[in-house]
């Protein structure tokens, strides 16, 4: 009876935490039980995964260009080909890509130009209240993309842990083909004498035949062009 109460006790601790299997009984009679592990599958179905493009950002002399290739992925499957993830700020004057949810990314931009307003349009300090806002407050919290914008004078990289990154070498890349495109621009512009917008465009073609999640429709908007 004492080993009988044994076993059904430590099978109500188990059961408490999660499911058990029984793997066999001691010498003195007592059932041996082991947890068994819950996976995620199990407990809850699973978020689809969106990957969904390469931006890429370069600086050359007086001329900036921020572009990115068209293709959503949901999975393995490709939903979407021609969805355009870059756009132009603040009447023009600044530029801005997304990589992540286009609703958080659509989302953000929106959020940038209210802070453009109010401090005045310095950009810098409006790139720096954003990702405050976006670490700290709770109602963007969840906000899932990453943001690279630029202006005449400066690129910067945005995440929604606070980071606000300045480009070092006039280069800066995000989603799942970022690193492929960021590697491609770097050399053409140590080994080529070609303008940001034709290295943007160089790039973002040698990332999409590397990357599956990237493809072969492209929009590149720049500033600083005559």
């Amino acid at each position: 009876m004492i080993a009988q109460r044994r076993a059904g006790d430590r099978l109500a601790r188990v059961a408490s935490v999660g499911s058990a299997r029984a793997v066999g009984r001691g010498s003195n009679g007592v059932v041996i039980l082991w947890p068994m592990q819950t996976t995620r599958s199990e407990t809850a179905p699973e978020r689809p995964v969106f990957r969904s493009t390469t931006v890429l950002c370069v600086r050359r002399g007086d001329h900036v260009a921020l572009g990115a290739d068209g293709q959503v992925s949901m999975g393995n499957t490709v939903v979407k080909a021609s969805a355009s993830k870059v756009r132009t700020l603040a009447k023009g004057r600044i530029l801005a890509g997304f990589a992540g949810s286009a609703a958080d990314g659509l989302t953000l931009c929106e959020l940038l130009e209210a802070k453009l307003e109010a401090v005045g349009g310095n950009f810098a300090r409006a790139c720096v209240e954003l990702a405050k806002d976006w670490r700290q407050d709770r109602r963007y919290r969840r906000l899932e993309a990453l943001m690279v914008v630029c202006d005449a004078s400066r690129s910067l990289l945005l995440s929604g842990t606070g980071d606000v990154i300045e480009a070092e070498d006039g280069v800066l890349g995000i989603g799942s083909g970022g690193n492929y495109a960021i590697a491609a621009a770097r050399a053409l512009l140590s080994h080529t004498e070609l303008d940001a917008y034709r290295i943007v465009e160089e790039s973002l073609r040698i990332a999409a035949d590397v990357c599956v999640f990237t493809n072969h429709q492209r929009t590149i908007l720049q500033l600083g062009a005559n």
